[in-house]
């Protein structure tokens, strides 16, 4: 199986800065894509940033100019750098994930428990 967890999430005052981390372990053999998904209070999960294998990014329209998005293929790790933080970019913040498992042999998608970020005065 393949597990994602995402770290980093904090406390920050708005105009602060924040970097997410999103490492992938187990039976990996490729992963295909990668993105950053947010779930703000009362309101549906929605795409904030995702990236390729082949460092190809694509950003929400909300968080173009602030966040940077990245990857690390030899750590199987994503990074969500996140500056200029706004109130409403509060929210649980989920790691995804195209992996090809080793087990099965074909590309599956995952999905990390979350981390908490609040941007709050």
């Amino acid at each position: 199986q393949v597990q994602l967890v995402e770290s980093g999430g904090a406390l920050v005052q708005p105009g602060g800065s924040l970097r997410l981390s999103c490492a992938a372990s187990g039976s990996i053999f490729r992963i295909n894509n990668m993105g950053w998904y947010r779930q703000a209070p009362g309101k549906e999960r929605e795409l904030v940033a995702t990236v390729t294998s082949t460092g190809t990014t694509n950003y929400a329209d909300s968080v173009k100019g602030r966040f940077t998005i990245s990857s690390d293929n030899a750590k199987n790790t994503m990074y969500l750098q996140m500056n200029s933080l706004k109130p409403e970019d509060t929210a649980v913040y989920y790691c995804n994930a195209d992996v090809v498992d080793s087990r099965f042999g074909y590309v599956r998608d995952y999905w990390g428990k979350g981390t908490l970020v609040t941007v709050s005065s």
